[in-house]
């Protein structure tokens, strides 16, 4: 049996929709001991194959870090399949807040064995890891960040934050979470270890690790969001609990964003107008993540800039001759950092407490 897709991406849209398939996204992790990942992710993708399930899933000696889209008709027999794992029984499963905002949430199924489900450059080996912080439900985080004795901490990434985030939130400007660890610590946690520490990402996983690292580093009153903005949001609306998050929730399937609140905080990276839609350049040699109003998107075709639009409007033939050589990889194409997007601050540095303080107070 064939174990990993041979499609492109218009054959595998075209796919999807002959199937007429309704996707439930879901997505989830778990740390455990696996210890043949090969073995492992060819039973999953036999498993999840015969049941139609599109997504991306990472599976490594040390766990299994998946986003994925679920028919909705299999739902339930995924659920099933998925609890027969001992290690993944009763697993809890983030499900995403908007659904309608792709037609497909991923094109394909991609199962891969990396040396760790979460790129975050520690030596696992030289601390407990599972000596993390304390878990708060919606409510205990609500009550928790609205005492003056709490720092509340956004893990995620420059181009997440920058389209939605919690009130109050401090909001490194990282481009990766390996990166954030010793920036948070230095700039934000060092000579505030009398105070409650509140972290929170997409649907938990960094806090996971982070807040093992900072107990670790010797930080005492260590908090974690319990499933991240993504189960935050659910709880909130499903138990009538104020939401205390601002604007769109980044996801890492085609959505690109789900709306927590109709606030937009951030503006369209080419024209400066308000937005909060992230895309992709276009141009096969480019795929710049950015965000794009739909005047802009309209105008450039969606590109990040006149030079991409001339490329792509070059005979496919042409294009592909001038990519030869390039090697296409986020070392060169960086998450919404560019010279060409005259909108984005590509220079910002981390914001210090007091900074952040002063800024949560005139939201």
């Amino acid at each position: 049996m064939q174990l990993w897709n041979k499609l492109s991406k218009e054959e595998l849209v075209e796919k999807l929709k002959e199937r007429g398939t309704k996707f439930v996204t879901v997505s989830f992790y778990q740390y455990a001991s696996i210890p043949n990942p090969q073995v492992f992710r060819d039973h999953l993708f036999q498993m999840w194959d015969n049941l139609g399930v599109v997504g991306r899933t990472y599976v490594a000696t040390e766990g299994i870090n998946a986003q994925m889209g679920v028919p909705a008709d299999k739902f339930e027999e995924f659920k099933k399949e998925l609890y027969t794992i001992s290690f993944l029984n009763n697993i809890r499963l983030n499900i995403a807040v908007n659904e309608e905002e792709a037609e497909f949430p991923f094109l394909k199924l991609k199962i891969k064995i990396r040396n760790k489900i979460l790129a975050d450059g520690l030596n696992d080996a030289t601390f407990d890891v599972t000596n993390k912080g304390k878990h708060l439900k919606a409510t205990e985080f609500n009550a928790l960040i609205d005492d003056p004795n709490t720092i509340l901490i956004d893990m995620r990434n420059h181009y997440e934050t920058e389209v939605g985030h919690f009130k109050g939130a401090i909001t490194p400007d990282v481009d990766t979470f390996r990166e954030s660890l010793p920036i948070i610590e230095s700039e934000i946690l060092s000579g505030n270890e009398d105070k409650n520490i509140v972290m929170y990402c997409t649907g938990g996983i960094r806090c996971e690790k982070a807040s093992a690292w900072y107990k670790h580093r010797g930080f005492k009153n260590v908090h974690q969001l319990e499933g991240g903005i993504i189960k935050y949001a659910n709880d909130c609306t499903d138990n009538g609990i104020e939401n205390k998050f601002i604007g769109k929730n980044f996801v890492f399937d085609e959505r690109r964003g789900e709306r927590i609140t109709e606030d937009i905080i951030s503006v369209c990276h080419q024209c400066g107008e308000a937005a909060d839609t992230h895309t992709n350049c276009v141009n096969d040699a480019c795929h710049l993540l950015f965000i794009q109003c739909e005047s802009c998107k309209e105008k450039l075709q969606g590109c990040c800039s006149t030079d991409c639009q001339d490329v792509y409007n070059l005979p496919i033939e042409e294009q592909k001759e001038l990519r030869k050589g390039l090697e296409n990889s986020n070392q060169i194409f960086k998450k919404g950092r560019s010279d060409k997007l005259k909108f984005k601050d590509n220079n910002k540095k981390p914001v210090r407490v007091a900074e952040a303080i002063a800024i949560s107070n005139k939201l």
